[in-house]
Formats: C-alpha cells, structure tokens, sequence
C-alpha cells in the first residue's frame, strides 16, 4: 500500500523533526519545508495528502500560503501556530484551512488530527450516490466539484465533505457533535463550533448565489440539508 505523504512547513527544525518522529511511527511519508516559498514549491514537487502549515513563517506567512494554496486546490491543510487567539484560529479556517492546533502542541493529539483529516477522504470515495442534483445546486462527489446555478463554487475539503454528508441525507438533522465525528473523526481533539464557522461559510458560498435555501439551523440541536425556494 501506498504511504501517505505529509509536509510539514514550520520555520524551528526541532518542531518538524519532532512532527517527523511521530508521523513516522504511523507510517507516513514526510518532507519538510521551512519558509512560506519552499512550502509552495514542495507542495507541487511532493504532492502532499495533507500539508501540517504553521503561520509564523518566513517569505509568506502560513496564511499567505493557506490563500495560495486554495486557489488551486483543496489539498487538506492543518494550521499549527504558537498563536492562539480565537480571531487567529476563525482567519485560519475562514481562508480554508481544515483544522488549527495551538503550540506548544502534543504530537499524538496532532497525529490524531492527520488521521481523522485523512479518514475524510476516505470516507468521501466510499460514500454514495456520486453525483447528486438539488433545486439549482450540484454536488460532484467523485471530482469534489460544486456548481449552482451552473457556475462552479470553490470549497474547501471540510466544507464540501459537511455539504456532502448533509446532502446525501436530506432532512435528517444532525447534531453538531455528530456533524463533527463524522466529518472530523471520532479522535480529533477540537471544538464543535468549528462546525457552525464551517456552516456559516457554506451558506454564504452557496445561497448567496443561488434562487433556494439548503442548509437550515434546528434551534437546540443542530443542522439539516432541505432545498425550499427563498
């Protein structure tokens, strides 16, 4: 079977050797890179199945390069930085990263998040039906596309995993805690309100453009995918 790759951009070489040692251990693949520029040129030389991005990092910050990275892709990203103010960690996943670990860090709960961001993918090749259609919106779930109204609308990976999830069940609700096990994995040590910021951003990406309403709040509970005409 195939190794995992990950790259790990941080500027302390002590931190990524230590990332290193641990991810290792769980047999993955890794390359480093210390600045914001060898991180863009190791993402297109290594082709990474998920990128460890700390913020405070030389030639172009761990945001800069979150930006830049999105542009093209929706290679997974977990922001890890010595900051750790929640306006901080919001800026981190509103520009598209999937998750944000705080230093000083523990490494086992770090590997637990590339596990659970890795199992998202996985369980996005297996889950059905691949393509779906709803009022004006159209979810490829095979080439991770989405278009409304026929026109394509960039997603991060957490967002168009959460989309998915959502839109395959149409009508259940789900609860935050379940929204987050799920898309997140069962081991990964966060906060569920993650879920709502991710929520947020869907419905300003999707039914700003669109003539239908899909992703509604169940006040006390959580959320539930149904298309209704605005």
């Amino acid at each position: 079977m195939k190794k995992r790759r990950i790259l790990i951009c941080d500027d302390e070489e002590k931190v990524v050797q230590l990332i290193q040692v641990y991810l290792h251990r769980e047999g993955y693949e890794t390359a480093a890179a210390y600045t914001g520029r060898q991180c863009l040129e190791k993402v297109s030389q290594f082709r990474p199945d998920l990128l460890i991005l700390d913020i405070m990092i030389p030639e172009g910050d761990g945001f800069f390069v979150c930006q830049e990275i999105r542009k093209e892709s929706n290679l997974p990203i977990i922001m890890l930085t010595a900051r750790g103010e929640e306006s901080d960690r919001v800026l981190g996943l509103e520009i598209g990263a999937d998750d944000y670990v705080v230093k000083p860090f523990s490494p086992r709960e770090l590997t637990a998040r590339v596990k659970a961001t890795l199992r998202r993918r996985e369980w996005d090749a297996t889950s059905k039906p691949d393509r779906m259609n709803y009022g004006d919106l159209v979810l490829d779930k095979k080439e991770r596309r989405v278009f409304v109204a026929g026109q394509e609308v960039p997603l991060t990976p957490k967002e168009f995993d959460l989309l998915a999830l959502m839109a395959a069940s149409p009508s259940r609700v789900f609860s935050r805690d379940l929204l987050y096990e799920i898309v997140w994995g069962n081991d990964a040590l966060g906060d569920v309100r993650t879920v709502d910021v991710h929520l947020t951003r869907l419905r300003s990406k999707i039914e700003e453009r669109s003539d239908y309403r899909y992703l509604h709040t169940v006040w006390g509970i959580g959320y539930r995918f149904e298309v209704k005409q605005k």
